[in-house]
């Protein structure tokens, strides 16, 4: 998924216009985004807009479940077949996420959902997360992580400076914790300047190169630059055809390797990035068309 926009579960009439926003994903938030007197009201919301909607192909909807208790609380609340999983905020450990999938197992039996139904997305936002990145991503029903830089660098000190290389070392640990446990790339970072694309275009295209396939948005407007970001260009899809036809061309000739149109040399390490670049758009193999 490219995209996830994040929609406060305390505003109706943002909701309503959400579906049709053009997100990958819609993430409705009952956390930083609803004060906490007005929790049990956005519960009450986002029940009713999610019961109006039944199961649904796209985009998918997650909900951004509060710490602790009210979590549960959360869970309780909301749940539902038109609901792909949960953003579990502030995780860090794996406790707290076997709490979850007790959650939700008894949930799904409620409402009479197959087991295992919900997915779960735990936010990795402080040191202690960060550090546990690797046994987060092997938790129960974790299908990505997702990174939380704002209140990582409230819990850290860290200042970002323009070229955000401070973030390295976090971002690149959730990127191989996700490839260690064989889950989904991890799920950027929202960037807070809504208005500043051509920075967002900077820093998305650096996420890429990081590993990260997708990102976090917190207004419409910056949806269009993270897909064209994410997107794979005609340029990279042919590119990627080439490759991939010329290894098994040379693989039916009994041959390991074989040369790019550059005469650089391919094997299966540099076939199986040109996959995943056709895979992001479902395009078909060569030899298929």
């Amino acid at each position: 998924m490219r995209s996830a926009l994040y929609v406060p579960g305390n505003a109706p009439d943002k909701l309503a216009k959400a579906l049709d926003r053009g997100a990958d994903e819609l993430i409705v938030d009952l956390e930083d985004a609803v004060p906490p007197g007005g929790k049990d009201d956005a519960r009450r919301t986002v029940a009713e807009w999610l019961g109006s909607l039944g199961p649904r192909a796209a985009p998918r909807l997650w909900v951004r479940i509060n710490p602790g208790e009210e979590g549960l609380v959360d869970i309780a609340a909301v749940a539902s077949s038109a609901v792909a999983g949960f953003c579990a905020a502030k995780t860090e450990s794996v406790g707290r996420l076997v709490q979850l999938d007790g959650a939700l197992r008894r949930k799904e039996q409620e409402i009479g959902l197959q087991g295992g139904t919900f997915g779960l997305v735990p936010l990795v936002e402080s040191a202690a997360a960060v550090h546990a990145a690797p046994l987060l991503a092997r938790g129960p029903r974790v299908v990505r992580l997702q990174l939380g830089e704002a209140d990582l660098c409230a819990d850290t000190g860290i200042e970002p400076g323009p070229d955000e290389r401070e973030l390295l070392y976090a971002r690149s640990r959730v990127v191989l914790a996700s490839a260690a446990a064989g889950i989904g790339p991890p799920m950027a970072p929202v960037s807070t300047d809504f208005r500043d694309l051509d920075r967002l275009r900077a820093s998305t295209r650096a996420l890429r190169r990081l590993g990260f396939r997708g990102r976090a948005c917190i207004h419409p407007a910056q949806l269009d630059v993270v897909h064209e970001v994410f997107t794979p260009s005609p340029a990279e899809l042919d590119r990627a055809r080439d490759l991939v036809g010329r290894y098994e061309r040379a693989r039916a000739a009994g041959e390991g390797v074989c040369l790019d149109d550059a005469g650089r040399l391919v094997d299966e390490a540099v076939v199986r990035s040109a996959r995943r670049v056709l895979a992001q758009t479902g395009a078909p193999p060569p030899g298929t068309f």
